[in-house]
């Protein structure tokens, strides 16, 4: 069908795009490369817990605020690419500028889903920081695993803008829906 190609960073992104595309594509390498580096620890600490009651000590709390981190890094790039679970069974015989007028809707709910989310996290960043909470184990401060998903949620916020103006754009060449 027409129109309803996936983006690519090569195709129809502009030179903004294609910048915004660079900073998503680096935070999903850092969240592939983070995720593979837990794999890693895991399958250390249940060996070590196995074979010598030698765990690696605070696996868990590492788990959880480095995987907090690695998911938030994926957002952004999967909406860029229009990678995003649609459900298209009542829009795919609409004409492609219905199409792009809701793909533009619901884009700019996520960019607006992503700002809250990002100022939210941030915020709770800076209240357990000022708490003063640490891990049990390791004595890690909880905030720092906060913080790092603030960047994927910025990121999330500004892909769903962009892909909003995007679609607006297309929408607008076509005439009004």
């Amino acid at each position: 069908m027409e129109g309803h190609a996936p983006v690519s960073p090569a195709g129809p992104l502009g030179r903004v795009g294609r910048h915004l595309m660079l900073w998503c594509e680096v935070a999903a390498v850092a969240g592939a490369l983070v995720f593979t580096a837990l794999v890693g620890m895991s399958i250390v600490s249940i060996t070590g817990r196995k074979l010598w009651s030698a765990p690696v000590p605070g696996d868990v709390e590492l788990l959880q605020m480095c995987s907090a981190f690695a998911a938030s890094a994926f957002f952004a790039y999967c909406h860029l690419n229009r990678g995003d679970v649609k459900v298209d069974f009542f829009t795919e015989r609409l004409p492609d500028r219905w199409v792009h007028g809701l793909d533009a809707a619901g884009s700019l709910l996520v960019g607006l889903f992503g700002a809250l989310i990002a100022w939210r996290t941030a915020a709770g960043a800076l209240m357990v920081g000022a708490a003063g909470e640490t891990s049990m184990i390791l004595g890690v401060p909880l905030w720092i695993g906060q913080a790092l998903m603030v960047p994927g949620f910025v990121l999330l916020a500004l892909a769903g803008l962009y892909m909003a103006a995007w679609h607006w754009r297309r929408v607008m060449a076509e005439g009004r829906p």
